[in-house]
């Protein structure tokens, strides 16, 4: 059995216009190699450290297809349009089987 993979991300936007232009530019990406959203932003509340005001959670059908996506030529043409306008910190996890 595989495990699934995630991407795990928190960020802040500072250009929510141009923003959601990554957010449409990504989708194709995401859907070639089977990502899902879990979380994508919503209320949040911190209960301990630092976060940032927004959290996005991926789920891909495997860890080689969530670290394949993120590497791919279409998602790192979306990433050009997101990294002038917001910080982010995005972890790629495989998931636990137990």
């Amino acid at each position: 059995m595989t495990s699934k993979g995630y991407w795990i991300a928190h960020a802040t936007v500072h250009d929510p216009e141009i923003y959601e232009k990554y957010r449409k530019a990504n989708g194709p990406s995401l859907a070639a190699h089977g990502g899902k959203f879990l979380v994508r932003g919503g209320d949040q509340e911190l209960v301990e450290g630092e976060w940032s005001p927004r959290t996005v959670v991926i789920e891909f059908p495997s860890y080689a297809d969530a670290l394949a996506c993120y590497k791919s030529e279409g998602y790192q043409s979306a990433k050009a349009l997101r990294d002038p306008v917001s910080e982010a910190n995005i972890i790629i996890v495989e998931g636990y089987l137990g």
